[in-house]
Parts: structure tokens; C-alpha cells; sequence
């Protein structure tokens, strides 16, 4: 008998319900909040405040696209962490106060662990769900992984950021050249058109599978501030190799530590997920590393690597079929690891 999940999505900025029907995606509304460009990054109180107005019409939304109505519904799944406790906060209640109206059982899913299960979504342009066991660079806006996962729900963390993530870096490039947030998307497209090979930038030398970020950002502040000294034109002059180099060394720093992941485990899946994921650059290297070493890439379609519901809801599919289900006094985590 088919299983439907209800999956709410609210951790960041972003608020987002999806259906799904086992792995096959039903529907999957997303409400973004545009009020945070303007102060170049997400507002907290503002990111909440938004997810109170906007949760019950997406709600309502998704069940009507999916041909769905509550009473279809096995199980709601919900983002209990990590992200903004605020934000965080309203998803939850929602789901516990839905739960206790309609006595539907409630999932508690880890936003980190729904990023890396997106690859299993099932729609009607994409249907290949990675072969285990498979290795993960998870990079999203805060987080930076290699995640070795075994199963659905068994993953173990090889390698983490130790300060800042890829995401971080790359919208604080994007800032100091004044470009509009979020600055990776921006960066990416100006990549297209300029030269990486143009500047070099500081990369880490940390020792295991770990990553830093915070070298690099330096480095790219000290460069521009003393070029500008020199010629105050010089970012306008030169934005799209600034651009190009910048995401050349972010993508050099990931691969690099990824690619010793894969020679001390011998496994040759490897596959992306999160945010950053939808950078042009990031999936070309991932797929030139697959050839490399003869082994298989998994990239989702790029719907699915930014924060959205139906990561949220697959992964409340696995974890139904486990009866994992989430007590009712549950309370929401700012941090929350795998």
C-alpha cells in the first residue's frame, strides 16, 4: 500500500509543502521571501514573521496540486533543524498543532540529511536515485560535508567545515564585489564570462577531510583592498575574472579534500547536494572527477538542491517505513548534525 508524507519546509528563508506518494513527488510549492535582498542576507525576525503568513496557503496549495486532502495523509514530516530557531519554531508548531487537530502522526527530519535524500526524488523528468554505498559532498549556505552514506538513513560525516561553509564564501566574495545577494548564483553567471586562471587565491591546508574557508575569504579581502589602493576601477574592470578565480579556488578547495575521501574509502559513487550544488562550476567538476576515476555522479535537477519540501517529505518517507515518528512535545534545534 502506497505511503503519503506531508513535508514542511521551514528553516531559512524559504517556506515550502510538498506531497509525496512513496518516493514519487506529487507536488512541491515553494514561497520565497524577496524582502531579504535589500539588506543583503536573510533577517531573522523578518524570515519568521514571513513563514507565519505564508505556511497555511502553501499547505493548502500543495494538497490541492497533488489531488490530495488530509485525510490521505499518513504522515507529516517537518524541518526540525538545523536552520533559524524562529523560522524553525513556526514549522514545527504547525505541524504538531495539524498533528493534534487531525491525529496524523508527525516525522522530525534533519534539513542536512533531507539535502543528500533529494537525490531520491522520483518526478517525471528525474528517476536516478544513487546505488549505495555512495559518498556526498553535501554543500548548502552554512554547511560543508562529505557524508558517507550506507542507506537511506545511515550516513557518517568523514569531513566538515571547521569555521566558515562553501556557500559563506561564496556569497562574502560576492559582497565585497558589490554584487546582489545571494552572491553565488551571481558569481556563477559571471564565471561564464571571465578568465580562472586570471588571479590566485589562498587555499586551506587542513589536515583529514575537514574544510576552512575562512583563509580564502581573507585573502580575497586583502587583494581587492590593495588593487583598489592601486586602481579604484579595478573590480569593475576586472569582475568577471575576480568572478571566474574566485570560483575556481572554491571549487579546487571541494574537490580536492572530496577526491581523497573517495582514494581512503574506494568508493567511486559520489554524488551532490545542497544549495551550492546548483553551481555550474561545482557539477562539471563533480562530473569530471566521476570520469576520472571511473565511477558514477549523481547530481539532483537544481529545483531540488536549494531548501524545499520535498527533500523533507522523501525523507519522512524513509523514516515512516522505520515508524519513526516524533513525539509531540518535540521542540526545534538551531544545530542539529547528522
Amino acid at each position: 500500500m502506497a505511503v503519503t508524507i506531508l513535508g514542511i519546509e521551514s528553516s531559512c528563508d524559504d517556506t515550502s509543502a510538498a506531497i509525496v506518494q512513496d518516493t514519487q513527488l506529487l507536488s512541491n510549492v515553494i514561497a520565497n521571501q524577496d524582502v531579504h535582498k535589500k539588506y543583503g542576507g536573510v533577517i531573522p525576525e523578518l524570515a519568521s514573521r514571513a513563514h507565519q503568513s505564508n505556511i497555511v496557503p502553501v499547505v493548502d496549495t500543495a494538497l490541492k496540486q497533488a489531488g490530495k486532502t488530509l485525510a490521505d495523509i499518513d504522515a507529516i514530516a517537518f524541518t526540525r533543524g538545523p536552520g533559524l530557531l524562529g523560522s524553525l519554531l513556526v514549522g514545527t508548531s504547525f505541524a504538531k498543532g495539524l498533528s493534534i487537530s487531525t491525529r496524523i502522526p508527525i516525522i522530525e527530519v534533519n534539513h542536512l540529511q533531507g539535502h543528500i535524500l533529494s537525490l531520491f526524488i522520483k518526478d517525471e523528468n528525474y528517476d536516478n536515485p544513487p546505488e549505495f554505498p555512495f559518498l556526498c559532498l553535501l554543500v548548502s549556505g552554512g554547511h560543508t560535508q562529505i557524508v558517507k552514506v550506507t542507506a537511506p538513513l545511515k550516513m557518517e560525516i568523514l569531513g566538515s567545515t571547521i569555521d566558515d561553509a562553501a556557500g559563506e564564501a561564496f556569497d562574502k566574495a560576492a559582497k565585497m564585489l558589490g554584487l546582489p545577494y545571494p552572491g553565488g548564483p551571481e558569481i556563477d553567471r559571471l564565471a561564464q564570462e571571465g578568465n580562472p586562471d586570471a588571479f590566485q587565491f589562498a587555499k586551506p591546508r587542513i589536515k583529514n577531510l575537514d574544510y576552512s574557508f575562512s583563509g580564502f575569504k581573507t585573502s580575497v579581502l586583502y587583494f581587492l583592498r590593495d588593487r583598489m589602493k592601486e586602481n579604484p576601477e579595478f573590480i569593475k574592470n576586472n569582475l568577471a575574472d575576480i568572478a571566474a578565480s574566485v570560483q575556481k579556488t572554491i571549487i579546487e578547495i571541494l574537490i580536492d579534500k572530496f577526491e581523497k575521501a573517495i582514494k581512503q574509502t574506494g568508493i567511486k559513487n559520489i554524488a551532490i547536494a545542497g544549495g551550492v550544488a546548483a553551481n555550474s562550476g561545482i557539477q562539471k567538476a563533480i562530473s569530471e572527477l566521476a570520469d576520472k576515476i571511473k565511477g558514477k555522479a549523481y547530481i539532483p535537477p537544481r529545483k531540488y538542491t536549494t531548501d524545499n519540501a520535498a527533500m523533507i517529505a522523501i525523507a519522512g518517507y524513509y523514516k515512516f517505513l522505520e515508524k519513526d515518528f516524533a513525539p509531540i512535545t518535540i521542540e526545534p534545534l538551531a544545530r542539529y548534525n547528522i
